[in-house]
């Protein structure tokens, strides 16, 4: 049994934009992340002695502003999501609902 609104929000063309569209940002992201995250990895098992480097004449080694680095990374590409989900998105879902309800 199906429910004939969600058959017609299926048919509409629109509907396959946003999904497109979300889907392509998303892995977009994704994938940028992936390679941040898994690089600071790859510095942490490959090449100890740069990220031991001091900073100055402190103890702080270069390791721990580039750690900030990809924690402010993760906020900032979720704050674009948003962005971009609070605006274009659901723009695209409201026409979607309001040629569905005709």
């Amino acid at each position: 049994m199906t429910d004939p609104i969600v058959a017609r929000i299926e048919a509409n063309p629109k509907y396959h934009e946003l999904r497109r569209k979300r889907n392509g940002f998303g892995w977009l992201l994704t994938g940028l992340m992936m390679l941040v995250y898994y690089g600071y990895i790859a510095l942490i098992a490959f090449d100890k002695p740069f990220l031991a480097t001091p900073l100055g004449a402190g103890v702080t080694s270069i390791g721990i502003p580039i750690g900030m680095g990809v924690i402010v990374f993760t906020v900032v590409i979720t704050a674009i999501y948003v962005r971009r989900a609070n605006s274009e998105y659901d723009r695209l879902t409201a026409e979607i609902l309001k040629d569905v309800s005709k």
